[in-house]
């Protein structure tokens, strides 16, 4: 509440259920540290560092310069960009989709995960999330004003969640189930058993899928990611979530798309009629190129970060770190040493070393005891940041 000469100004319940972001603080640290001059080493972030490549710049330059594309776009965005979605999604993951009914364009994947709380709960039901997760999947639920219901993921069970330990009572007050393959932060990829496992416990339940796909283009050692839509059944219950930040470098583009149900698509269209009126047209024809275009620029990408795992987990084997290799993603989950939180962990890194990790627990309770290593420098870069880790004498 804020007092100023008498007028209050008082926030509504939603705001007020909004959770603290975690990483603020960290940021906040972290700039400081560069701001008074300081060589700092950010592998914390998950934000891609190389650009977005040329033909769909250009692309877009192109674009702007139309006309047409300085008006109003289609409310539900151009059914070019559908078609192309539709094709690529056929392409990559052998998955045939209908343009007109199970496309859903959205301002980045995110803005996505947070409206499919919105459309489906209501104060009291209850969401299931994975612990440890993206922390962004907590604001839609406490906006809806529902609760939440961890799903702890560990290393003994791959990083995937044990239904058998979701009560009975859980099961029947859920509406909604999250899941990230390959994961963040942990980057472990699902299986095709595991995703009919969870289309088996979504349709006994009554609850409906979200799987966030956002990195389903970066898969190591020849592997490709599994999508969700890919097995049988899985459009009666659920929804994919893409994005084209991580594929092709765009996070700053904000484009992504949810596919699937063709309920859950109108609703999420028409709750977006209220809120948008589409994105920047020539956003959308960029993003068609992207689609559309040769893809050896992912193969490129992907084949950077497989370098750069590699060269992290040459350097930390070096110092005994030992931690699962990630089979997709852009990030490594590591165990922290022994008389050490997370947090503390991460800020003696940052203080003693100038290297920036994240600390678990941002990501959920069960993420205690870890923290995120992003693969988003040079692996010139990544080998120092180990190797100023390893001078600490910690290990």
């Amino acid at each position: 509440m804020i007092k100023n000469n008498q007028f209050i100004i008082k926030a509504s319940t939603q705001m007020e259920r909004l959770p603290n972001q975690f990483f603020s603080t960290l940021v906040g640290k972290v700039n400081g540290f560069i701001h008074a001059g300081y060589d700092v080493i950010n592998l914390g972030q998950g934000n891609p560092d190389l650009p977005t490549p040329p033909h769909i710049i250009h692309s877009l330059q192109k674009a702007a310069e139309n006309p047409i594309n300085h008006k109003y776009p289609p409310f539900s965005g151009k059914n070019e960009l559908k078609e192309a979605i539709c094709t690529w999604y056929q392409n990559e993951h052998g998955v045939t989709l209908d343009p007109k009914k199970e496309v859903a364009i959205l301002f980045g994947s995110k803005t996505g995960l947070i409206q499919i709380s919105q459309i489906l709960l209501n104060p009291g039901d209850m969401a299931l999330v994975p612990d440890p997760g993206y922390p962004d999947y907590w604001s839609g639920i406490a906006i809806a004003g529902a609760q939440m219901v961890p799903m702890a993921l560990d290393f003994t069970n791959g990083f995937f969640p044990n239904f058998s330990k979701i009560t009975s009572s859980q099961c029947k007050q859920s509406k909604l189930m999250f899941l990230n393959y390959p994961s963040n932060p942990t980057g472990a990829c699902a299986t095709s058993s595991f995703f009919d496992e969870v289309i088996s416990f979504a349709k006994k339940n009554n609850i409906v899928i979200a799987h966030d796909f956002a990195y389903g283009a970066i898969g190591f050692a020849g592997h490709k990611p599994i999508s969700y839509l890919s097995r049988p059944g899985a459009k009666d219950v659920g929804l994919e979530f893409y994005t084209l930040s991580k594929t092709y470098n765009m996070a700053g583009w904000r484009i992504g798309f949810a596919l699937g149900n063709q309920e859950l698509i109108r609703l999420i269209n028409e709750l977006q009629d209220h809120y948008f009126v589409s994105l920047f047209g020539g956003i959308q024809e960029a993003a068609i190129t992207a689609l559309t275009s040769s893809q050896e620029c992912v193969r490129e990408l992907v084949a950077t970060y497989e370098l750069r795992r590699n060269a992290l987990f040459e350097e930390l084997k070096k110092l005994s770190w030992n931690t699962p290799v990630p089979g997709g993603s852009f990030f490594a989950w590591v165990p922290v040493p022994q008389g050490y939180t997370s947090s503390q962990f991460a800020e003696t890194l940052l203080e003693k070393a100038k290297v920036v990790v994240a600390p678990g627990i941002g990501f959920g309770k069960q993420g205690e005891g870890y923290v995120r290593i992003g693969f988003l420098a040079e692996e010139e870069r990544i080998r120092e940041a180990v190797q100023r880790i390893s001078k600490l004498s910690i290990f």
